[in-house]
């Protein structure tokens, strides 16, 4: 192939994709700024953490360009010019996340060298190669710099790319006297030689819309061989070649559905926050919230201040300072105050194996509420018993759990929790016989033992 004229015809087909991907990148650009930030078609239905499947993510590219046995970043070539073919390729590429996918690669061409410039035109008695090249090759696509705080959708994207796979080459060859060689099986056939390849590379993706973009790239390609140019000198380093492209990539998939390659995730964040139907829910969650804290306002209210909330006191607007019962009612105490307090304190019964108050002990622990309230530095220590039935253990619990229950009482009429103490002791201290059911009754009690 003459190497002015492919030269030209690159040059020309590079500077016509890039006008065609910079003017396509420059109106998407200036349309996404004129949208509106709440419009849906910015990024169609899908929302944060919504999973891959609200997005396309499966794409065919093909693509074209020039193949050379040299790379960037140098090494050795065995022959003292290079010379620029032409290759071609496909890709298919699945998008795992917004900034990286797998990407599948099949490319095609021919490597070739001379040593024109050699003295003679010949080197090591060889005077050029020509080597035709087939190679498939799984790699990973960073997309770099994905988010966009100027725009909301990316226009251009940045990428490296890193893999491996197999590359398939036939070299083909001049000796010094201009006869022609090639690598041939035992039968006569072609040989083409199979080899590990190493392909590293970077690139940019201009969008031409949501489903179609313009790719411009540069991949290196490592072999693990030393004769992809036809001759294998014994240099330790290994043959090398790289591939410069311009294509176009197609991603399937539904119209509804945004490209998962364009995504860019604060503007998904902010169209998510600003969603109409999600504040219509975080304002009807206020007011659920707000009716729950009005509720638990008015279960605390007491108007009166008897100490009894207004949901639970029956005798409302009680005079300041008049004492009351646990619902609220004036308690009437007898005139003399000792008595009071002798009959407040009496023994608080229970029937077999329960913890249950008596209804008779109501106006008992109602007269010790009542003294308690009125003398806010008197506390009490609830000694609870049981008789001598069951076990030692059972009687410990059953004997706190009756203790717990005069405290409960006391607590909901007014008294502070501080100022009670309760101790289960079972079966000990009885104050009559356990040998007969009478003796058994008074056994089953709580005493006070006031402080």
């Amino acid at each position: 192939m003459n190497y002015s004229t492919l030269k030209k015809t690159v040059a020309l087909s590079f500077a016509s994709l890039m006008a065609v991907g910079a003017a396509k990148a420059q109106t998407t650009s200036t349309d996404s700024t004129t949208m509106s930030t709440t419009s849906s078609t910015t990024t169609g239905t899908a929302k944060v953490f919504g999973g891959r499947g609200q997005y396309k993510t499966l794409s065919f590219g093909i693509n074209a360009g020039i193949l050379s046995p040299v790379v960037a970043t140098g090494g050795v070539h065995d022959f003292t010019d290079k010379n620029i073919e032409l290759g071609y390729g496909a890709s298919l590429r699945w998008q795992v996340a917004h900034s990286f996918g797998l990407q599948l690669d099949a490319h095609g061409g021919n490597v070739s060298g001379d040593n024109f410039s050699a003295l003679n035109r010949t080197r090591d008695g060889f005077r050029d190669y020509d080597t035709r090249i087939w190679s498939g090759t799984l790699s990973g696509v960073v997309n770099v710099a994905t988010i966009d705080y100027l725009r909301r959708k990316n226009a251009i994207n940045f990428f490296i790319t890193g893999g491996a796979g197999m590359v398939w080459y036939h070299p083909t060859f001049h000796v010094a006297d201009g006869s022609f060689g090639e690598y041939l099986n035992d039968d006569g056939s072609k040989h083409y030689v199979k080899s590990l390849v190493i392909p590293v590379g970077a690139g940019v993706k201009f969008r031409l819309s949501d489903a179609l973009a313009l790719n411009l790239g540069y991949t290196q390609n490592f072999t693990d061989d030393d004769n992809l140019d036809a001759l294998k000198r014994g240099y330790p380093s290994k043959d090398k070649y790289s591939y410069g492209y311009g294509g176009l990539e197609y991603t399937f998939g539904s119209s509804s559905k945004p490209n998962l390659d364009w995504v860019n995730p604060v503007a998904m964040m902010y169209d998510e926050l600003y969603d109409a139907a999600l504040r219509q829910e975080v304002e009807a969650l206020k007011g659920r919230v707000t009716n729950v804290e009005n509720a638990v306002n008015d279960l605390k209210k007491d108007s009166d201040g008897d100490g009894v909330s207004d949901q639970f006191d029956k005798c409302p607007n009680t005079p300041a300072g008049t004492v009351v019962d646990g619902a609220g009612c004036p308690l009437k105490l007898p005139d003399t105050t000792a008595a009071n307090t002798a009959e407040a304190y009496s023994n608080i019964q229970f029937d077999f194996d329960s913890s249950v108050l008596r209804t008779s002990s109501y106006s008992v622990l109602d007269a010790v509420s009542a003294d308690m309230r009125s003398n806010t530095s008197k506390t009490v220590q609830l000694d609870g018993y049981a008789s001598s039935e069951g076990t030692a253990a059972h009687n410990i619990r059953l004997s706190k759990d009756r203790a717990n229950s005069v405290k409960t009482y006391l607590v909901n009429s007014g008294v502070e929790a501080r100022r009670i103490k309760v101790k289960g002791l079972g079966e000990t201290n009885p104050i009559a016989d356990n040998s007969t059911e009478e003796g058994r009754v008074q056994n089953r009690r709580v005493e006070f033992k006031q402080k």
